[in-house]
């Protein structure tokens, strides 16, 4: 379930369709956070940050549940046997887990944090690595307040033909919701990725994980200069720089799954559609390197020049550009 701004207006949204600005295809924006804690992707996310060798060897267990005695007792006994258990921390499963700020550094909150709880030199139980688990859904413009009213006055005044009134009168899922901000859903995430990704690498963490479906990975195109993804050995792709080796075991990784459409499962089911491993500094020299280059090449710094020209020619008519002339002399 959605929340967002206020709980009287959003509550119910959890995918937004509209076509790729690039293909005109059709694709599901994720705006629920809490849709992507897909018990499958989180399986798969930390059996590859901390290593182990398949992802059904482990247990994850979101830490509330560590409150009935029954559910502690048998990690407890995991642990002392010396097997692999992971808890999780999510801001409504135990809260989320923060960084404090410094006077240099800001405060962050990790979306998901899974901890690894081992045995320690004596039998004790002890902390090991953390990794940490990122979602990254969808911004709107416009609200979702009138959409979600029709389809709350709908429910309750067709109880019986409710599926039948939302697919004669489909508008009424769009009132009120425009496009989404794609260019705001890349900037605010840009740099919480980098810092994240960074503090997944420091030798306590076993890494960090970007989840985002595949709607945003697309919207990220243009801002890191359309990169190509190299297939690795493993069937995973690496984001990576030219002239630098692939890495084979990166700490840093970007899930971008679809939901795969269907009208007999609900919620719709999430799939991984690429795995791909990479690091701050390669993110940093695609997004502020090649992105800008391609910006040059491709003339748009010019063209910004003259438009502004244009606009400032309202007020300063000399800027006005000398009107084309055919060659029987009449102007145009």
């Amino acid at each position: 379930m959605k929340v967002k701004k206020n709980e009287g207006k959003s509550r119910g949204v959890c995918t937004i369709s509209s076509p790729n600005q690039r293909t005109g295809e059709r694709q599901d924006w994720l705006a629920c956070p809490f849709r992507a804690l897909d018990t499958a992707i989180l399986r798969d996310a930390a059996h590859r940050l901390f290593g182990y060798d398949t992802a059904d060897s482990f247990t994850l267990t979101p830490a509330p549940l560590l409150q009935q005695e029954g559910e502690l007792q048998k990690l407890r006994d995991r642990v002392v046997a010396g097997e692999p258990a992971i808890v999780y921390f999510q801001n409504a499963l135990g809260g989320e887990i923060k960084l404090a700020a410094t006077e240099r550094s800001p405060a962050f909150s990790f979306d998901s944090t899974m901890v690894e709880v081992l045995k320690g030199p004596s039998g004790e139980i002890t902390v090991g690595k953390y990794g940490i688990f990122e979602i990254q859904t969808a911004d709107f413009h416009g609200t979702y307040e009138h959409a979600v009213r029709n389809i709350t006055d709908n429910l309750r005044m067709y109880p019986d033909e409710f599926k039948q009134q939302i697919d004669t009168h489909q508008a009424l899922l769009a009132q009120g919701v425009e496009g989404p901000n794609t260019a705001n859903i890349f900037k605010r995430t840009f740099y919480q990725m980098m810092f994240k990704f960074q503090v997944g690498a420091h030798d306590t963490s076993a890494g960090c994980i970007f989840a985002t479906p595949r709607a945003v990975w697309d919207s990220w195109q243009k801002h890191l200069g359309a990169p190509e993804l190299v297939e690795a050995s493993d069937g995973t792709w690496r984001l990576s720089r030219p002239g630098v080796d692939l890495n084979e075991s990166p700490r840093s990784w970007i899930y971008v799954f679809d939901v795969e459409e269907s009208a007999t499962v609900t919620p719709n089911n999430l799939n991984l559609w690429r795995v791909i491993g990479t690091d701050a500094p390669t993110l940093s020299h695609f997004a502020l390197d090649v992105a800008p280059e391609a910006a040059l090449d491709g003339g748009s710094v010019d063209r910004l020049r003259e438009q502004i020209t244009i606009r400032l020619a309202k007020y300063l008519p000399e800027l006005r550009p000398a009107r084309l002339t055919r060659s029987r002399g009449v102007t145009l």
